[in-house]
């Protein structure tokens, strides 16, 4: 029965990976988020990967191969292949995706994006301190404060799958828990 899968990339090889997948009719689900990119004085949003070095695929291991995805240039492994693969639940990538648009479309107006960002006001949070997400993808889960990263993003550890993975937020998407 097809089931959703977590896959591991080689180092910045999402796109191929999804690329060569889809060449072989396997459904893959990238999922992204946007980030401000001033070049120029121009404020862009470029959509990079939510969990760098991971994406989703949708297959059936009676059907597909596991040997010809480990073999598709840009894949690493599959997460959890052992005896028995780890499937994810439907609800949990619908519920991504469902975060994944609404987030996007806040995103668009890049004027509003910028003001928002810029009127927020911050609250000191130390390494190791608990988090809890209030928008974004992650609303509503709470994680572990890492360090900060530059002057409007921070490091966030938080669980997935069972294993803990850093991820890297903006600064005004979390408070204190």
């Amino acid at each position: 029965m097809k089931a959703w899968y977590l896959l591991y990339c080689k180092p910045r090889g999402e796109a191929r990976a999804v690329h060569n997948l889809t060449l072989q009719n396997i459904d893959t689900y990238l999922p992204t988020i946007g980030e401000e990119k001033r070049i120029k004085g121009e404020v862009s949003i470029k959509r990079i990967p939510l969990f760098p070095g991971y994406l989703f695929i949708n297959i059936d291991p009676q059907v597909t191969s596991v040997a010809r995805i480990h073999s598709t240039r840009g894949v690493g492994r599959i997460v959890g292949c052992n005896e028995l693969m780890t499937s994810i639940d439907d609800s949990i990538i619908h519920s991504i995706r469902l975060r994944e648009h609404k987030l996007l479309s806040e995103l668009l107006p890049a004027s509003e994006l910028s003001q928002k960002c810029d009127g927020s006001s911050t609250v000191e949070i130390n390494p190791g301190d608990q988090v809890k997400f209030t928008e974004g993808p992650f609303a509503d889960l709470e994680g572990i404060f890492a360090e900060k990263n530059g002057d409007k993003r921070c490091h966030v550890l938080f669980e997935i799958m069972g294993q803990r993975k850093r991820v890297s937020v903006p600064r005004d998407s979390i408070k204190p828990v």
